[in-house]
C-alpha cells in the first residue's frame, strides 16, 4: 500500500527508541548477579541461556577459522579491513598546544584504554559488525579490544577477529556479556567503553551501565529511508528495500518519492522479488514497518526524511549531490543508486554501527572519536593568571562560591 506524505508524517512524529520493562527489569537482576558473583553468575546465567559455559576462544581458533575460508572470503575480509582502516586514518587528527602572551592552552588527545566489542550471534553471523565496530578502535591506537559474542562463535567471527587483530574472544552473549564488560570479572577485564549492535537485552544493559562504562549508543531496529526520482530503477530500489527487511522482522525500509508510477513499479518488484528470497517471509514481516510513501516533490521527500532522522539515507537521484545540503539528521548518506547501503553494510569504508530510532538527530555513526578523549591543557603565565584571577574572583562571588574566589584573590 502506498502512503501519503501526511500518512508518514504522522507515523515519523510518532517514533523512537522503546524500551520494555519487563526486559529491563530481567537484564538489572542479571546485571546485579554478574556484578556481586562475577564468573560464578557468567556461567550459570550463560549456560542456562546459551546453552554453554563462557570461554574464552585462544588466538590459534580466530587463525585456523581465517585459513579455513575459501580463498575469496579470506580477500573479501581483507579488503574491507583495508578500506575501512584507510577511511578512519583520515579521520584521525592529533590536539594541539599554542604558546602565547597567556602561557600555554591546549588540548591532548588520548585513546581509551580497553574497548568491548559486541558482536551479535542470531540466525546471521556478522562477521561484518566485527571489523565494523573494531578497527576504527584498533585506528584511534585503543590499546586493548576485546570481543564478546554469543556461543557458539560462528567460524566467521573469529576469522574476523584475526583480520581485525583484536586481543581477545570470549563465547558469551547478551546481558550477561555486557554487565561482564562493565564491572569486570576474573576472567573478562572491565572496559572502558563498549560497542556494538545487538538485541533488547543488549540494548537494556547498555543503557543500565552507562556512567559505570561508556557506550556509544542504543541502537534499536536498522532502518532505510530511501528517497527516489524517476530515473530510479524499481528493481534496484526492490532489492535495497529487500536487503534491510531481510535484517529481521523488525527492520524499517521506507521508499519516498514523488513518482507515483514508479512506487507502483517498486510495490510489483517487491512481490516478485520476495517469492524467490531465502528469508523471504523474515523481508515480508520488515516490509510491514516500513512503507512506500508518494511526495508531492522531492523537498517534500527530503524534509520527512530528515523528521524521520534514518540510520541510512539513500539518495536514489538523477544528481544527488546538490541534495546532500539538505540533509540534517541521518546516519549514514548514500549518494546515488550506484552506492548502495548494502555496500556500506560491508566495504565502503564507513562503519555500519549507525544511530537508529531518531538518535541521529543527536549523534553521528561510530568513528575514531567514540575511542578518544580530549583533554584541556592550561599553563599561564603569572602575569596574565595575576589579572583573570581578579575576573574569576568576581564571578566567584556572584556565584556565591567564596572559596574559589578566596584561591583566585591568593594569585591576583
Amino acid at each position: 500500500m502506498i502512503l501519503s506524505a501526511e500518512e508518514a508524517r504522522a507515523r515519523f512524529l510518532a517514533r523512537g527508541l522503546e524500551f520494555d520493562l519487563e526486559v529491563e527489569e530481567r537484564v538489572r537482576g542479571i546485571l546485579e548477579a554478574v556484578r556481586r558473583e562475577g564468573d560464578a553468575a557468567l556461567d550459570r546465567i550463560s549456560l542456562e541461556l546459551d546453552g554453554h559455559r563462557v570461554e574464552e576462544i585462544p588466538r590459534r581458533a580466530w587463525r585456523e577459522a581465517y585459513e579455513g575460508l575459501e580463498a575469496e572470503l579470506r580477500d573479501a575480509l581483507e579488503t574491507a579491513k583495508e578500506r575501512i582502516e584507510a577511511f578512519y586514518q583520515e579521520e584521525l587528527r592529533g590536539g594541539f598546544l599554542k604558546a602565547d602572551r597567556d602561557g600555554i592552552l591546549g588540548q591532548v588527545v588520548r585513546p581509551l584504554l580497553r574497548v568491548g566489542v559486541y558482536v551479535p550471534g542470531g540466525t546471521a553471523p556478522l562477521l561484518s559488525s566485527l571489523l565494523m565496530s573494531a578497527l576504527p578502535a584498533r585506528v584511534a591506537g585503543v590499546e586493548e579490544v576485546l570481543v564478546a559474542s554469543p556461543p557458539p562463535i560462528h567460524p566467521g567471527i573469529l576469522a574476523a577477529a584475526w583480520v581485525a587483530g583484536v586481543d581477545r574472544v570470549f563465547a558469551v552473549g547478551g546481558a550477561q556479556a555486557i554487565a561482564a564488560f562493565a564491572y569486570g570479572t576474573e576472567r573478562i577485564p572491565r572496559v572502558d567503553k563498549v560497542v556494538g549492535p545487538g538485541n533488547k537485552y543488549v540494548v537494556a544493559a547498555k543503557r543500565l551501565v552507562y556512567g559505570t562504562v561508556g557506550i556509544d549508543g542504543l541502537f534499536g531496529p536498522t532502518e532505510t529511508l530511501i528517497v527516489a526520482d524517476g530515473s530510479a530503477s524499481p528493481k534496484l530500489l526492490a532489492a535495497d528495500l529487500l536487503a534491510q527487511a531481510e535484517h529481521g522482522p523488525d527492520a524499517k525500509p521506507w521508499l519516498l518519492s514523488p513518482d507515483r508510477p514508479l512506487l507502483e513499479r517498486v510495490e510489483a518488484e517487491l512481490l516478485r522479488q520476495l517469492s524467490h528470497l531465502p528469508r523471504g517471509e523474515i523481508a515480508r514481516k520488515a516490509l510491514e514497518n516500513g512503507g512506500l510513501v508518494h511526495t508531492k516533490d522531492l523537498l517534500e521527500a527530503l524534509e520527512l526524511a530528515n523528521l524521520y532522522a534514518p540510520e541510512h539515507l539513500c539518495l536514489a537521484v538523477a544528481d544527488p549531490l546538490p541534495y546532500l545540503g539538505l540533509i540534517q539528521n541521518a546516519g549514514g548518506v548514500f549518494l546515488g543508486e550506484g552506492s548502495p547501503e548494502a555496500l556500506g553494510d560491508y566495504i565502503a569504508g564507513p562503519s555500519h554501527v549507525m544511530p537508529t530510532s531518531g538518535t541521529a538527530r543527536f549523534q553521528g555513526g561510530l568513528s575514531v572519536r567514540d575511542f578518544l578523549k580530549v583533554i584541556p591543557v592550561v599553563g599561564l603565565r603569572p602575569e596574565r593568571v595575576a589579572e583573570l584571577a581578579r575576573k574569576g574572583a568576581l564571578l566567584a562571588r556572584a556565584e556565591a562560591l567564596e572559596a574559589h574566589a578566596r584561591a583566585l584573590d591568593l594569585r591576583s
